[in-house]
């Protein structure tokens, strides 16, 4: 790699801390025998408690304001790590801030959702729909005060998957000075925008390792499948960025055997990852994306479905908040 920077990636606002961390499992190695495992540390982004969403709204909060917009409205669960790091930006930029959330209005709030009401989002309560489905209906109420900028549900479009192709710059550049050749990255995949920026990043920068998305989500996104979605950004994100190759759905790796009862519902497996993980190395996974994907990681490392004496990087996509509440403790203390 030249050092050099297309032209797409420059066009941001700095938000988030960079580079993040990339570090040794040195006792988790130690126990796993014949692999050398290292982490990515998103969960230190630093806005808004931090997490990998920062990394996309750069990109897109750019956007936001090269159209001269002044309203943001975005959606997720009610424990949405993407809102409330959306809601962080807002806060800092000067901008107004909407988020749809599924669900209804909770008697106490807890974790992101205490966060994002702090940065003084203003919260829109939609019921069964947590992705975005109202978002038009409320893009028509708010337009009639202002220019509204609309961020897709996780930030999950081309503008935003460019967040994550820069990522693969920054740990190319990290494992160069390090020496370091990695076989494998891990990573949670729920919305697509950062496993189509990983594989933006990958063929942009020729960066070898194999990537394992870990799929954290059953339900689809407007009728389309997370593999269909990830295509067309990744189809967006080529042009963008001149690369001549021509991607098919089956690039996009998507392993689905770790879903379990679906999105945020937590797994006896999981639990024990988190408390393993913070017992072992003093580093806290989350309860919906990270602890389902470093799960799978160390269930397909146990069965032997890698070469033993793989170097593997697990992306730390952030997310903590949601330990922050009843919900979590409950399953902690049973």
């Amino acid at each position: 790699m030249d050092g050099t920077t297309p032209d797409p990636l420059r066009k941001k606002v700095p938000l988030a801390f960079l580079p993040t961390p990339l570090t040794p499992l040195k006792k988790l190695s130690a126990e796993l025998g014949p692999y050398e495992l290292y982490i990515k540390r998103d969960d230190m982004t630093g806005l808004g408690m931090g997490g990998n969403k920062t990394r996309k709204l750069e990109y897109l909060l750019y956007d936001a304001a090269e159209t001269s917009c002044d309203l943001v409205i975005t959606s997720g669960a009610q424990q949405s790590n993407h809102c409330r790091q959306t809601a962080a930006a807002c806060a800092q930029l000067g901008l107004e801030c909407h988020l749809l959330l599924g669900g209804v209005p909770p008697k106490v709030y807890e974790g992101n959702l205490l966060l994002s009401h702090l940065f003084g989002a203003q919260l829109h309560f939609t019921g069964e729909n947590r992705k975005g489905e109202d978002i038009a209906e409320l893009h028509d109420v708010l337009s009639k005060k202002g220019k509204c900028y609309l961020i897709p549900y996780g930030g999950s479009n081309a503008m935003g998957a460019l967040g994550f192709v820069n990522a693969m710059r920054e740990v190319k550049i990290q494992l160069q000075k390090m020496d370091l050749q990695i076989d494998h990255i891990f990573f949670s995949s729920s919305s697509g925008g950062t496993q189509a920026g990983m594989l933006l990043g990958k063929e942009l920068f020729d960066i070898q390792a194999d990537l394992h998305a870990i799929s954290v989500d059953k339900a689809k996104l407007h009728g389309e499948s997370l593999e269909e979605r990830i295509l067309d950004i990744l189809a967006t994100g080529s042009k963008s960025l001149n690369l001549t190759n021509t991607f098919q759905i089956g690039d996009i790796a998507l392993d689905r055997d770790y879903e379990g009862p679906g999105y945020a519902n937590l797994t006896q497996q999981e639990l024990k990852t988190i408390e393993m993980l913070a017992e072992s190395e003093g580093i806290l996974l989350d309860a919906v994306y990270t602890a389902r994907a470093f799960h799978g990681m160390l269930d397909l490392i146990q069965k032997d479905r890698l070469a033993p004496g793989s170097k593997i990087l697990f992306w730390h996509t952030g997310g903590m908040p949601n330990l922050l509440t009843h919900a979590f403790a409950n399953r902690l203390n049973r």
